[in-house]
C-alpha cells in the first residue's frame, strides 16, 4: 500500500513588504507557515486556540490570531509580523521603543503579540487614556508581569509617536542655510550690517554731533569744574539741623 501524499497548494504571500511563494497543504496554519516555511520565528505559538494572543500578526493592518488562520486564506493580503515593525531607517518603532523604555517585558514570549496588537490599537486611538490602554491589551495574556509596565508602554508609545510626528522648527532653523538668522548674518542688507556701516546711523550721528547730550556734558565739565555734581551724604541735613538747634538754645 503506497503512502498517502498530501496535496499542496501554491500560495503567494506578502509579508513585511516582501513577496513569497510557498507550497503548503490546505490545513497549514498561517502561524506555522510564517515560522516553518518563511523562517519568521518572531511570531510565537502559545495556546493554538486563539486565546493567549502570542501569535498575533497584522493582516491588512488589523490584528489577527495567526494560529486560527489558514495560510491559503492569506493569499493577496498584506501581513506584518513583529520583524516588520521596525521603521525604514532600521529604527525601532514607537511601540518597540516604548517597551524598551518602560521595561514592558520579562520572558518575552508574549511580547510579539503585544507589539503588533498595540501598533494596530494606536492607529485607531493615537491618544489613549490609561483605561483605554488597558482595554487595548485585554485580549493578550502575560504570565510574567502585572501588566502595569505594558500599560505604561502603551502610553509611552503614544507619546513617542507624537514626538516623532511633530516638526522641529528650531533645530531645522539652526541647521538650515535658509533660516532667517543665517540669512541676516550673511546679508549685506541686513539692518545690523546696514546700521554699522551707515554714516547716518543714530550712534554715529550722536558721536560726531556737537549738539549731542554726551558732547554737551563734556563741554560743560571743562568750562566749570566746580559745577560737577558731588555726592551728598545723607548725614549732611541732619548735621545742619543739629547746628541750628544748638544756636537756638
Amino acid at each position: 500500500m503506497s503512502p498517502v501524499t498530501e496535496q499542496t497548494h501554491r500560495v503567494a504571500l506578502r509579508v513585511n513588504g516582501g513577496h513569497y511563494e510557498i507550497d503548503v497543504p490546505a490545513r497549514r496554519l498561517l502561524s506555522d507557515a510564517l515560522r516553518a516555511d518563511l523562517g519568521l520565528t518572531g511570531t510565537h505559538v502559545g495556546c493554538e486556540h486563539g486565546v493567549c494572543g502570542a501569535c498575533t500578526v497584522l493582516v491588512d493592518g488589523r490584528p489577527m490570531r495567526s494560529c486560527l488562520m489558514f495560510a491559503v486564506s492569506a493569499q493577496g493580503l498584506e501581513i506584518t509580523t513583529v520583524e516588520g515593525l521596525t521603521e525604514a531607517d532600521d529604527r525601532m518603532s514607537p511601540v518597540q521603543q516604548a517597551f524598551q523604555d518602560c521595561h514592558g517585558l520579562q520572558c518575552g514570549f508574549c511580547t510579539p503579540g503585544f507589539l503588533t496588537t498595540i501598533t494596530a490599537g494606536l492607529e485607531d486611538n493615537p491618544e489613549p487614556t490609561r483605561e483605554e490602554a488597558r482595554e487595548m491589551i485585554a485580549g493578550n495574556l502575560c504570565r510574567c508581569t502585572g501588566y502595569q509596565n505594558i500599560v505604561e508602554s502603551v502610553l509611552r508609545a503614544a507619546q513617542i509617536t507624537r514626538e516623532r510626528a511633530a516638526p522641529e522648527p528650531l533645530v531645522e532653523a539652526e541647521r538650515s542655510d535658509d533660516s532667517p538668522l543665517v540669512e541676516a548674518e550673511r546679508s549685506d542688507d541686513s539692518p545690523l550690517v546696514e546700521a554699522e556701516r551707515s554714516d547716518d546711523s543714530p550712534l554715529v550721528e550722536a558721536e560726531r554731533s556737537d549738539d549731542s547730550p554726551l558732547a554737551e556734558a563734556e563741554r560743560s565739565d571743562d568750562r566749570d569744574p566746580g559745577s560737577r555734581s558731588q555726592p551728598r551724604s545723607s548725614a549732611a541735613p541732619r548735621a545742619a539741623d543739629e547746628a541750628e538747634s544748638g544756636e537756638g538754645a
